[in-house]
């Protein structure tokens, strides 16, 4: 539920495809070099940063949400795992674009590693309309616009179609680029992936209000936490 960068370049990564004339070669026959197979040469572009912000914390939260709730601040580009005590572990994430932003109560339905992905037929309309053809199905893997891990995101026992998910494009991280899906680092989603079940409580906080009145406030850094553990 990504928009999708066109081309190799969104994964940070061109091949280019070099012949033998470019490097120094031992000598041979004419019949040698033409046998020669092309050189692949991996040309690294340069690399796009989370901004440190958005890196992941442990936090002082003061909250009346039960410990392991999750609660989804899309206004500031952060999703918090409660774990009660006011402490929290807070992640950077990228949210829906203009349009595509919503609020609400859900619960994580289900959970996946490495998951396929199979977008909506109203999003590959709307994205072939702008020249962008994305494919009907997409098996899990580092190409995979889901990432490592989702949490399929459930409202009354039906799937909402929004998913907490990895990405494949981490310098989205902190930015509106999404379809309406929340997108973690690869790194963070795993990491969340393994403190929160199935059933979890998801409070998404953004347009609309849907979600109702949440109290909450982050205090910032836990110093003696992120010092010392615990």
């Amino acid at each position: 539920m990504i928009k999708l960068m066109p081309g190799l370049a969104a994964a940070g990564l061109v091949l280019s495809l070099m012949s033998t004339s470019a490097f120094a070669a031992p000598a041979g026959s004419a019949s040698d070099n033409a046998r020669r197979p092309a050189q692949i040469v991996r040309v690294a572009q340069m690399p796009k940063y989370v901004k440190p912000q958005f890196k992941r914390k442990k936090v002082r939260l003061v909250t009346t949400e039960a410990a392991g709730t999750v609660i989804i601040d899309t206004n500031n580009k952060y999703l918090y795992l409660v774990e009660g005590n006011n402490r929290a572990t807070r992640y950077g994430i990228g949210v829906g674009r203009d349009g595509f932003g919503w609020s609400g109560v859900v619960k994580i339905g289900r959970k996946a590693e490495w998951p396929s992905w199979t977008p909506p037929a109203e999003m590959r309309r709307r994205e072939a309309a702008k020249g962008h053809i994305i494919p009907a199905f997409q098996e899990g893997g580092e190409d995979n616009p889901l990432g490592a891990r989702a949490m399929y995101l459930y409202q009354g026992g039906r799937d909402t179609i929004f998913r907490i998910h990895g990405t494949n494009q981490p310098w989205t991280i902190g930015l509106n680029m999404s379809s309406g899906c929340i997108r973690m680092m690869n790194a963070d989603v795993m990491h969340l992936y393994d403190r929160a079940s199935v059933g979890t409580k998801v409070i998404v906080i953004g347009p609309g209000n849907r979600q109702g009145k949440v109290a909450f406030e982050d205090r910032g850094i836990d110093v003696l936490r992120t010092m010392f553990g615990g």
